[in-house]
C-alpha cells in the first residue's frame, strides 16, 4: 500500500492502545473498554474502514458525552429458556452487551443444539460480523444481525425511510 505524502502509518496496536484509553477515559470500564476496542481495530484490519476508529469520536465519544449512550454496560436477561435469552442492554455499550450475548448463545447451544439471544435497548455494536466470528471460533454457525436508522430512500423515493439493517453470517471452517 501506497502511503500519500503527509500520511502517516499508525500501527494497528497503537490506534487500539489509544482507544482503549480514550474509552476508559469516557468511563468506560478497563475490560469493556478494550472489547469496544477490539471490535473498531478488526473492522480495521478486515478493511470495513466505515466502522472502524473512524467512528470512535463522533458515535462513542459524542454519544456518551450527550447522555444518548452510557459508558457502563448494564446486562439484563429479562427472560431465558434452556436454548434462548432476551437482553436487556440498557442503552450501555452495545460491543460489550453484544459479545456477552453471543456468548450466552455458544454456550446454550453447547449444551443444546442451539443457543438464540435477542438484545434490546442496545446501542451501535459495531461490525455485526465480529460477534458471528466469535460463534465460528467457538466451532459454531454464527448468526447476527441488527436493526438500522433510517438511511436509504425507497424507490422513487426521496426521503430516507428504510435502514440497512445488517444480516452476517460465520461459519466454521479447516
Amino acid at each position: 500500500m501506497e502511503i500519500e505524502k503527509g500520511s502517516k502509518w499508525v500501527k494497528f496496536d497503537v490506534m487500539e492502545r489509544f482507544m482503549r484509553d480514550v474509552f476508559k477515559g469516557i468511563g468506560v470500564p478497563a475490560a469493556d473498554a478494550a472489547v469496544c476496542a477490539d471490535v473498531l481495530i478488526t473492522a480495521d484490519k478486515l478493511g470495513i474502514d466505515s466502522h472502524g476508529v473512524s467512528r470512535l469520536k463522533p458515535i462513542y465519544y459524542d454519544r456518551i458525552k450527550q447522555g444518548i449512550q452510557l459508558p457502563k454496560a448494564k446486562f439484563e436477561i429479562v427472560k431465558q429458556t434452556p436454548t434462548t435469552a432476551v437482553i436487556d442492554g440498557h442503552n450501555g455499550m452495545g460491543h460489550v452487551i453484544a459479545k456477552h450475548a453471543m456468548e450466552i448463545a455458544v454456550k446454550k447451544a453447547k449444551k443444546f443444539g442451539l443457543g438464540m439471544t435477542a438484545v434490546r435497548s442496545s446501542t451501535h455494536y459495531g461490525i455485526a460480523g465480529y460477534h458471528a466470528m466469535l460463534a465460528s471460533k467457538a466451532g459454531m454457525i454464527g448468526i447476527t444481525g441488527t436493526n438500522a436508522r433510517p438511511s436509504v430512500a425507497p424507490t422513487f423515493g426521496v426521503e430516507n425511510m428504510m435502514g440497512t439493517n445488517p444480516l452476517t453470517f460465520a461459519i466454521p471452517t479447516d
